[in-house]
């Protein structure tokens, strides 16, 4: 008997397929945008986790893209605002974009 594991969790798009190509089997549930912007802040703490332990751009560039999907949802932020938000704060609290101290 297969044993099935519930995972819970947002995946990106084509994660089903992928898994499917490799001779496993898997089901995906569609769920509304509240519920799915929970999955979402979830996997915020998720890709931060696996960026921490990587230290690889790409974990970055995930964390990104689940940050403009969580700003679409929150309040129909697009990436471009989401952009024109962080610079104008930067240029406020900062004076000039990219000085960390």
């Amino acid at each position: 008997m297969i044993q099935k594991q519930r995972y819970d969790k947002a995946v990106r798009d084509r994660i089903p397929a992928i898994i499917r190509s490799q001779g496993t089997g898997c089901e995906v549930e569609t769920c509304d945008d509240p519920t799915f912007l929970r999955y979402l802040e979830y996997k915020l703490i998720e890709e931060l986790k696996e960026y921490l332990e990587s230290k690889e751009p790409e974990e970055l560039a995930d964390l990104i893209e689940v940050c403009y999907r969580v700003a679409e949802l929150r309040g129909g932020v697009s990436p471009d605002e989401l952009e024109h938000l962080r610079k104008k704060k930067a240029l406020e609290r900062v004076g000039l974009p990219g000085i960390w101290c």
